[in-house]
């Protein structure tokens, strides 16, 4: 989500000249085919460990004294401390190294997984929620070490095809989300709470080694440019909103569409697992065909964008659905759903990081892992935030006022972004049409006052 990427005209997969000048490979080179192997391992495996908690965790919580509140904190808490970490790890990303940071992030996460294995034999109540938000908190720090690594290390080794690379690795990224929640409710069902957890994270752990095998290392020198002057740009503070809008969508399901789904349908933990599908498993096979078409069409992209989050926005208020509607809730309507939101989520994340890449080649940031680091903190950041927010305002809303009502209620954040986003680019692109007008109205006005013989 990357080092000799084009400059500021044409960015990754830009149109302007720096990006038509030079040549992609038809093949991969043999660094470029280990650096894919150990992103896709790590985001198979830390996807898997993070999503095996949907089925079972929640249910274990309450009846371990933990409100559907507290159960969101607890889910929330890892997207905050994950965008803390991607901040910290970003601007430092060339000091510790890119290579030594995924390492260490992929054994904090294997670890604490196995840890998070052994939590049921704490006493019910506030001792198993603080350790369950201690855990919780250190595997977010390692996740985000990870995470950060990784899409500096891709973009750095696939500069002409940042989006192709991201979107095809997005497949184990859902492919993770896809096994996590119906292996973990087997696992559950079948063994009992401590063997689901103890098995992703010695998978996790098992592929350590391949990676300090096969993992190049990268140097790059600090850049003088900011997270703050990255941020304060128009187009990426509303792509920060976009990726918040979308994250928090998906955090927003973590905590309550198992209650919803048990408490609706009577469905049995294994088989609530399996509804998790409907988002991911469409997820992962639409993001290649997204990042092919955001590097080969680049200005497709921002369309994307929009049409994603205003797609997301109906996906919300039909999810339920909303009482409004007067639509009866059915299982095959709620796995539909699920499924054309797993898809507007690839058009909406896909497209974000190239996009945020160019506006920084634009704005005079300089190539080089160092800010490559800075804007892969930067999107896992915003990313962070609204995974923070999604669970406990899901919490919060599913107790007060049912997840009908809720989920309309969050639809409203990827509708604002949408439309926000919309209205920004149909103003670039006014902008940029009147641009040539003016210049030739300048140029006539320079010919009138020239004297005659000159």
């Amino acid at each position: 989500m990357d080092a000799s990427a084009p400059p500021a005209a044409g960015g990754p997969g830009g149109d302007g000249p720096a990006g038509s000048s030079r040549e992609t490979p038809r093949r991969f080179s043999r660094e470029q085919l280990f650096i894919l192997i150990s992103a896709a391992s790590m985001n198979l495996g830390s996807m898997m460990a993070y999503s095996i908690l949907g089925p079972f965790f929640p249910k274990e919580a309450e009846n371990k004294g933990a409100s559907n509140t507290m159960i969101g904190v607890i889910f929330g808490c890892y997207a905050l401390f994950e965008f803390l970490a991607s901040l910290v790890f970003g601007k430092y990303l060339v000091y510790i190294g890119a290579k030594f940071m995924f390492i260490a992030g992929m054994f904090i996460s294997g670890g604490v997984t196995i840890i998070f294995g052994v939590m049921d034999q704490l006493p019910d109540g506030p001792i198993f929620i603080a350790m369950s938000f201690l855990v919780r908190v250190i595997d977010a720090i390692g996740f985000g070490a990870a995470i950060t690594a990784s899409s500096s290390i891709l973009t750095k080794a696939f500069p002409n095809n940042v989006a192709t690379v991201l979107g095809s690795l997005e497949v184990f990224s859902g492919l993770g989300l896809v096994v996590g929640p119906p292996l973990g409710g087997f696992l559950y069902q079948s063994f009992g709470y401590e063997v689901p957890f103890i098995s992703l994270g010695c998978v996790v752990l098992l592929v350590i080694p391949l990676n300090i095998y096969i993992l190049p290392s990268y140097e790059s020198e600090p850049s003088e440019h900011s997270f703050w002057k990255l941020a304060t740009l128009p187009k990426v503070g509303l792509i920060a909103f976009i990726l918040i809008s979308v994250s928090s969508c998906f955090g927003f399901l973590d905590p309550i569409l198992s209650l919803f789904v048990l408490g609706k349908f009577n469905l049995p933990a294994g088989y609530v697992g399996l509804v998790f599908l409907g988002l991911a498993l469409p997820y992962a096979i639409s993001s290649p065909l997204f990042g092919l078409l955001s590097d080969k069409m680049p200005r497709l992209r921002k369309w994307l964008l929009v049409f994603g989050n205003l797609i997301t926005a109906v996906c919300f208020m039909l999810l339920g659905p909303a009482p409004v509607l007067h639509i009866k809730s059915q299982m095959w309507l709620l796995v539909l759903i699920l499924v054309v939101n797993g898809v507007a989520a690839g058009m909406s994340i896909i497209p974000t990081f190239p996009e945020v890449l160019s506006c920084a080649y634009e704005n005079g940031f300089e190539e080089g892992l160092s800010t490559l680091g800075l804007v892969s903190g930067l999107t896992s950041a915003m990313w962070s935030v609204g995974a923070f927010i999604g669970p406990m305002l899901g919490g919060f809303l599913y107790e007060k006022i049912g997840f009908e009502w809720a989920a309309a209620v969050q639809g409203l954040w990827p509708l604002t972004s949408g439309l926000a986003m919309g209205l920004f680019y149909l103003r670039e692109d006014s902008r940029r049409r009147s641009k040539p007008q003016s210049i030739m109205d300048t140029e006539e006005e320079k010919a009138a006052l020239l004297p005659c013989g000159v």
